[in-house]
């Protein structure tokens, strides 16, 4: 997939929404459609782990699968149909000025997947797993651990060789790079900040980030 940068014309000012997640912690919050959410890599190179449910039934969640048959790529970039598991588009990436995310990746850490990419005694170190779980089990509906699916991870840079193997680089992020996106339903947007301290995801210093998110844009019916 072509890098493509598009800058948005929204105004920090403007948002509904403007607050810093620290990294290593889980955050959830409703995003209704029509609105923009907007996900900023402060300080660069840091890994925004994001599932998306459809509020009106959880069971409806993001689908890697039906998002990359959707465009034909493995990666994430401007004019993204992100997608369910129904085959309907749970938000559309508008702006975008870091041009490379990743979905085949999936989960980029788990107790397990550290456990074998990085050794016996990393098994205990926290996780987007650990943070996934926290995250849904304050939740009041009642999610369960196989509600947990594979995810997009924003920013993080999962390029695919020649050969079809999949590989960890260093990020393309830089600091106060941004992935913006429209809800096209209500979505419920859960994430983990990731705490990955083994692999470059996060350049080996997981950062805050930020986000905001505006209110859909009032339309005017033309007098008749």
């Amino acid at each position: 997939m072509k890098i493509r940068i598009v800058e948005s014309s929204l105004d920090p000012a403007d948002a509904l929404i403007d607050t810093v997640h620290p990294p290593g912690t889980p955050w959830v919050k409703l995003v209704k459609a029509g609105q923009t959410f907007r996900i900023v890599d402060l300080e660069g190179n840091q890994a925004v782990d994001t599932l998306f449910y459809n509020a009106a039934d959880l069971s409806e969640r993001y689908s890697l699968l039906h998002t990359m048959l959707a465009q034909n790529n493995l990666y994430l970039g401007v004019g993204t149909a992100i997608m369910s598991s129904e085959n309907r588009p749970m938000m559309t990436i508008t702006a975008d000025t870091c041009g490379r995310h990743d979905t085949v990746g999936g989960g980029c850490c788990s107790s397990e997947s550290n456990t074998v990419r990085h050794g016996l005694d990393k098994r205990f170190m926290h996780s987007c797993r650990d943070n996934f779980m926290l995250a849904i089990g304050e939740h009041p509906a009642g999610f369960q651990k196989r509600d947990v699916v594979s995810n997009i991870n924003f920013f993080m840079n999962v390029p695919m060789t020649s050969a079809g193997r999949l590989t960890y680089e260093d990020g393309i992020s830089g600091p106060g790079k941004y992935v913006e996106m429209r809800a096209e339903m209500d979505v419920l947007v859960v994430i983990s900040n990731c705490p990955q301290l083994n692999n470059p995801a996060n350049g080996y210093n997981p950062t805050p980030v930020r986000y905001l998110v505006w209110d859909a844009p009032v339309t005017v019916a033309s007098p008749t």
